[in-house]
């Protein structure tokens, strides 16, 4: 039965996704020239060196362009945001996530004390719990799903990761489509299960 659950939950949140993305096609090149007042916290090139500020680079496309989206219309809220992206049209928002998306994102290094239960958990997920492998969604090598909407991991900060999945855990974020996907999931890691997945997707690549 948990089987069943977690594969129609994912396949409905593939759907999901499939179709939140805009219809606005993004020019890499003309990005670069909006994301200046990005580069202060995300890097000019969108590999953040702070680790509670997200990497972006190499971010899928359709992925950035729902998250600019959904934190300029208010979907989700991120403080550090706030009227950053008022000014900014369909468009911008499109070239911004094109430029971004060219660019090769970097890897950190996962505390080995952590390494055996996150790959586990990120390779296995945990059927007692109801868990599936991260793997499933966001690919072996943790780059995610461009075409479906679904996120790059492989690289990015633990202290941001485990930030995005505690939120989902505490339906402090929300943006996961109706399917509640990432809200369904998290709500079955404890914090050690976060800290662990967290510092494995840090160096994964």
């Amino acid at each position: 039965m948990n089987k069943l659950l977690v594969s129609l939950l994912l396949t409905v949140g593939i759907t999901g996704a499939a179709n939140a993305a805009g219809t606005v096609v993004g020019d890499a090149a003309a990005g670069q020239a909006k994301t200046a007042v990005c580069g202060a916290c995300h890097n000019p090139d969108g590999n953040s060196l702070a680790p509670n500020f997200p990497k972006l680079a190499g971010q899928g496309e359709k992925y950035l362009a729902k998250q600019l989206h959904d934190i300029q219309s208010g979907k989700r809220t991120v403080l550090e945001m706030t009227g950053m992206l008022a000014a900014f049209n369909e468009q911008d928002l499109a070239d911004i996530a094109a430029y971004f998306a060219s660019q090769k994102g970097s890897v950190g290094a996962a505390n080995p004390e952590l390494v055996a239960r996150g790959e586990a958990l990120f390779r296995g997920g945990d059927l007692s719990k109801g868990l599936p492998a991260c793997t499933g969604c966001h690919a072996p090598n943790g780059a995610g799903n461009a075409a479906a909407g679904f996120p790059h991991l492989g690289g990015q900060h633990a202290d941001y990761t485990k930030k995005q999945l505690t939120a989902f855990r505490e339906g402090e974020r929300t943006n996961d489509g109706d399917a509640t996907t990432m809200r369904t999931i998290a709500s079955r890691l404890s914090n050690k299960d976060i800290e662990a997945l967290s510092s494995y997707i840090q160096g994964l690549h």
